[in-house]
């Protein structure tokens, strides 16, 4: 999708600092930190909500978890813990339309989130 960013990113169209990156998958700091782990992990195919994937999306779904994981374990989070969250729709936080999961950490966390 030519006008969003996180496609203009996976592009390279658009710096991002790279945690992590596959065919299928790339993970960056985002720019806005709300942690001192904040890390946004996105699909390089374009679905712009979870509303909108299907179930071929699964084994892709899968792979943002797994990239999570391994980023908690690069980060040192795994043994502390960490976040990882995917909001759908404006009314939950989306604010990009191109699915994508943000892995938090680094302070405590509190529950229930905002």
């Amino acid at each position: 999708m030519q006008d969003c960013i996180f496609c203009r990113i996976v592009a390279g169209q658009i710096p991002a600092k790279k945690v992590f990156e596959s065919d299928e998958v790339l993970a960056f700091d985002d720019v806005s930190p709300v942690a001192p782990v904040h890390v946004l992990v996105v699909p390089k195919r374009h679905i712009e909500t979870l509303n909108d994937a299907s179930d071929s999306d699964a084994e892709l779904l899968g792979k943002l978890l797994l990239c999570a994981k391994t980023i908690a374990s690069e980060k040192n989070l795994s043994q502390h813990g960490y976040r990882a969250v995917l909001n759908t729709m404006s009314g939950a936080g989306q604010a990009v339309f191109h699915v994508h999961m943000h892995v938090l950490g680094g302070r405590e966390l509190r529950w229930p989130p905002g």
